[in-house]
């Protein structure tokens, strides 16, 4: 149940940041913020954790700023690897990345929070 939770809160933070960032466009309906939320989603999780060792030492010394650069690395795989998603430059794939990490990271937040108030208190 958390990972679908998670699937629709990357897929909202993706809206958000094509209606904010110049730059970055999905093309189709709820279906399509969906799909490529579950590609992003699985980039992530495969090229991610690759990139981010690789990088490790340059966001060391950046104090952790170069992990922006990360992200919009693996927002410009995803665009790579489908037809619906355009990122048209760099500085915006790093605008919609921090787009996407603070909207996530917000909604993460509510939905957890939401789910402390329904457990059962002793």
């Amino acid at each position: 149940m958390r990972l679908l939770v998670r699937w629709l809160v990357l897929a909202v933070a993706i809206w958000l940041a094509t209606a904010l960032i110049p730059g970055i466009e999905v093309r189709g309906g709820a279906g399509t913020y969906l799909w490529v939320a579950l590609l992003f989603g699985l980039v992530n999780a495969v090229v991610g954790p690759v990139l981010r060792l690789l990088a490790l030492p340059f966001t060391v010394l950046t104090l952790g700023l170069f992990a922006l650069v990360v992200n919009a690395a693996l927002l410009g795989i995803t665009a790579r690897l489908t037809e619906h998603l355009d990122v048209s430059g760099f500085w915006s794939a790093v605008a919609a990345a921090v787009v996407i990490s603070l909207a996530s990271a917000a909604m993460d937040r509510v939905v957890r929070e939401v789910g402390r108030d329904r457990e059962p208190r002793p």
